[in-house]
């Protein structure tokens, strides 16, 4: 779509624009959701991807992942070694209602900034306990965890002016057993939820994170392998309010969908027969 008030495309910003940001503003990216609806208020846009940030870090620490990195180059990252979670970087990227020509211009911090419920960049950096860069305008910068980061449907806690500049995985989160549910209306639809679940190595703990079916991430954690009464409660306790509403399910549809697939997961690392 065209974006008729736009008046000058910033092609060459400084390393840290932010110092450049004024009212009418946006950071460009992939710009895949910018270009795709009316934008009224937009005089201008930044174009992150010419500062050249590194895509795809791998290190002993974890995993870097520039903003700016596209969901193609993630989903073509090859990983070796004790990274048991690592798949699930694929398994997120497939979880996208987008073709493969979307993936080749949509970035990951895009997908996180548009903080949408079914965002699965969103439910991947949740789910494996990442931080985020957030860069001010300022000058200034802050680490939030990614569990923090969306407070609900396309809201977040960036203020005015301040990019998400990267994402760090970090190592022990990869080394976790993990498994996922995924339930969409169609096979490559929009998620009606999505959940996925972690576990440390020789341990009986268990991390749960809920996304999609909830208007923001939703984690919930056990130090021990909670009885399925215990693990239900806890998803009963959740606030009404934080349940989706939309074409693609009912609030009651999505808190039956997350009561199943936990205890599917429970059985599953409980490693009891169903």
């Amino acid at each position: 779509m065209d974006l008729g008030t736009i008046t000058e495309v910033v092609r060459r910003p400084p390393e840290r624009p932010g110092a450049q940001w004024r009212d009418g503003d946006a950071w460009l990216a992939g710009g895949t959701w910018l270009f795709s609806v009316p934008q009224p208020e937009l005089r201008r846009l930044v174009d992150l991807t010419a500062l050249g940030w590194d895509p795809l870090v791998p290190s002993e620490a974890g995993l870097e992942i520039g903003a700016t990195c596209t969901i193609r180059d993630l989903y073509e990252l090859a990983l070796q070694g004790d990274w048991q979670a690592a798949p699930l970087l694929r398994t997120s990227c497939e979880a996208f209602l987008a073709s493969f020509k979307v993936w080749n211009s949509a970035t990951v911090g895009g997908n996180i900034c548009m903080s949408l419920p079914a965002g699965p960049m969103i439910t991947m950096t949740v789910a494996l306990e990442a931080t985020y860069t957030l860069w001010a305008a300022d000058g200034s910068e802050r680490t939030v965890a990614a569990a923090d980061f969306v407070t609900g449907d396309h809201r977040n806690v960036l203020a005015p002016g301040e990019i998400l500049r990267r994402i760090d995985i970090p190592a022990a989160a990869l080394r976790k057993r993990h498994t996922h549910r995924r339930f969409a209306l169609t096979r490559l639809g929009r998620s009606t939820l999505f959940m996925v679940a972690t576990q440390t190595p020789a341990s009986a703990d268990l991390a749960l994170t809920i996304t999609a079916g909830t208007t923001r991430p939703i984690r919930l954690t056990f130090e021990e392998m909670p009885d399925a009464e215990a693990l239900r409660g806890r998803i009963d306790a959740l606030p009404d309010d934080v349940w989706f509403d939309d074409p693609n399910g009912t609030p009651e549809h999505r808190l039956h969908l997350a009561r199943h697939f936990a205890e599917e997961i429970r059985v599953e690392f409980a490693g009891v027969r169903a």
